[in-house]
């Protein structure tokens, strides 16, 4: 991966749900990565996952292209919610549903 902004703006927008992280789903390498995936695995909707340790320049490069500090990043539908503890709190509010349910319909 080149990791260019066209190259993670790509990836957002072909995925309706992107999780750059740390490790993969079944071998997260930090505790907010693999709590990220856990949510993402709750919503019950498959997910592209990124593995940000995969190139040193990678979590550089996706933190100034997003303008979001910290890993692991979580995108619906191309838009930026955040991290783990925001997904986490969306998921337990049932907003992240009705974000990629809202998502999917304007697809549609």
């Amino acid at each position: 991966m080149e990791w260019t902004p066209d190259e993670l703006q790509a990836i957002v927008d072909e995925h309706a749900l992107v999780l750059f992280m740390k490790g993969n789903p079944s071998e997260a390498q930090c505790g907010f990565s693999s709590r990220a995936a856990q949510v993402l695995q709750g919503l019950g909707e498959p997910f592209a996952s990124i593995d940000v340790l995969s190139d040193a320049r990678a979590i550089p490069m996706i933190c100034e292209w997003s303008d979001f500090p910290t890993m692991p990043q979580i995108y619906v539908h191309g838009e930026l919610i955040g991290g783990s503890d925001i997904a986490m709190e969306m998921l337990q509010d049932g907003s992240l549903k009705e974000m990629f349910e809202a998502g999917r319909q304007d697809k549609e």
